[in-house]
């Protein structure tokens, strides 16, 4: 069976008529990012072309552009999410907890939620041991939390034909790799079902800067885009939308004003739902039982 069939087409005129908690329309997650770039390796992206073309080890200047956002971008935006309130999902490498335990810690205590993000930031399909690296991320977060994640984000949404069995046996229910719909939809496993929650590669501070080059105000266009469309839409059904961010992206100083801008701006509207991954899928697999 191709992956692909394991999530069967679904129009989204045809879906089954869901409703937010107290009359919402909208559920919007914001998910923070935070990873770890080992120096010694190549850098999973990168800001500065090598200079004449000649690729050095160790790279300082791009290994230097992700510390940056771990050491101050991600206290700017810590900031503007705590003193909002909001609802926090945290995309962590799970090594994040032991090699940056001031900013595990300071997410653990704003009671954010840990959602897997791999061990080490890198593809799964480059792992030589993808299970043992699942287990090693769910394990080092539940340790450090208390709670293992219910809820999983691979490193640059890349997964092989078993990742989401393996995910599925080590306790993983949520899942947001695949961006294929504005609601959830649930996905078969040996080891029962795991349900795919609206993520974006288009709210997502890396594609509207790292990769699109765009100026530091269209992530806030964008994201105020895409919320009027989908609070419009939700008038006649429930709405997902997700707002993905890097500490070394929107953390920055030329950057941060616009995120807090488009975080007023969600937040300025009575019909949002703030919502966790996990609460989320709690939600939709209710709502579902109910219709």
């Amino acid at each position: 069976m191709a992956l692909s069939d394991r999530i069967p087409y679904q129009a989204l005129i045809d879906r089954p008529k869901l409703k937010l908690p107290n009359g919402k329309r909208l559920a919007v997650w914001v998910i923070l990012n935070v990873e770890e770039w080992r120096i010694e390796n190549a850098m999973p992206r990168v800001v500065l072309s090598p200079p004449m073309g000649q690729p050095l080890l160790p790279d300082v200047p791009n290994w230097s552009w992700h510390e940056y956002g771990m050491r101050a971008g991600f206290w700017r935006q810590f900031k503007a999410l705590t003193d909002r309130n909001m609802k926090v999902t945290l995309a962590a490498n799970a090594d994040v907890c032991n090699a940056y335990p001031r900013v595990a810690s300071a997410a653990r205590e704003a009671g954010f939620e840990f959602m897997g993000h791999g061990f080490m930031q890198g593809p799964m399909h480059r792992l030589p041991d993808q299970a043992d690296a699942i287990k090693r991320s769910v394990e080092t977060i539940a340790n450090f939390t208390g709670r293992a994640p219910r809820s999983w984000e691979s490193p640059g949404l890349t997964e092989t034909e078993e990742t989401l069995d393996l995910l599925r046996l080590h306790g993983i229910e949520y899942v947001a790799d695949w961006v294929i719909d504005d609601l959830p939809q649930d996905i078969a496993t040996p080891h029962g079902t795991i349900t795919t929650i609206p993520y974006t590669v288009e709210t997502n501070d890396i594609v509207v800067h790292a990769l699109q080059h765009l100026p530091s105000d269209q992530f806030l266009k964008r994201g105020i885009d895409q919320f009027d469309r989908l609070y419009l839409e939700g008038a006649d059904n429930a709405r997902v939308m997700a707002i993905s961010i890097h500490p070394y992206i929107t953390g920055v100083p030329h950057r941060i004003k616009y995120l807090e801008q488009l975080l007023d701006y969600v937040i300025g509207h009575d019909g949002v739902a703030l919502m966790t991954a996990s609460e989320i899928g709690d939600w939709y697999r209710a709502e579902m039982a109910r219709v």
